[in-house]
C-alpha cells in the first residue's frame, strides 16, 4: 500500500513481489496515478496546502499509471482482476471508493491456480 511510487527499481521490485504469490493467491497494489489531477491533489494539495505530508514526500514523475501497474503484474505472471479509485475527504480525512482512477487507486491481481 502506497509504496510503489517511492521505489527506485520498480520493475525489479514488482517482479520480486509477484514471485512471492502462490497459485490462487492475490496481490494488492495501492498507489497514485501520474496525471495532472494527481499532481494538484496528491502532491501539491497533500504536501503544500493541507500539509498532511512533509514537502518532497512524493516525486510526481514516479507516480505509476494503472496500465503500467497492470503490465508489471502481467510480466510477473499475475492477472489483474479489478481496480478501484480511492478518494479522501479533506474535511474529515475519511476514505471512500470511486470509479475514477485519476488520483489514488488500488488494483488486485491473482496468480492462476
Amino acid at each position: 500500500m502506497e509504496v510503489v511510487e517511492h521505489v527506485e527499481q520498480l520493475p525489479r521490485f514488482m517482479q520480486q513481489c509477484c514471485a512471492r504469490i502462490s497459485p490462487g493467491g492475490l496481490q494488492f497494489v495501492a498507489t497514485i496515478n501520474r496525471t495532472l489531477l494527481s499532481l494538484i491533489v496528491a502532491k501539491w494539495g497533500a504536501e503544500y496546502v493541507l500539509r498532511w505530508l512533509p514537502r518532497g514526500t512524493h516525486a510526481w514523475r514516479k507516480f505509476v499509471r494503472p496500465e503500467e501497474v497492470a503490465a508489471l503484474l502481467r510480466a510477473g505472471g499475475l492477472t489483474p482482476v479489478h481496480a478501484t479509485g480511492v478518494i479522501v475527504n479533506p474535511f474529515n480525512k475519511r476514505f471512500s471508493l470511486t470509479a475514477s482512477l485519476q488520483v489514488n487507486y488500488m488494483m488486485v491481481s491473482r496468480r492462476d491456480a
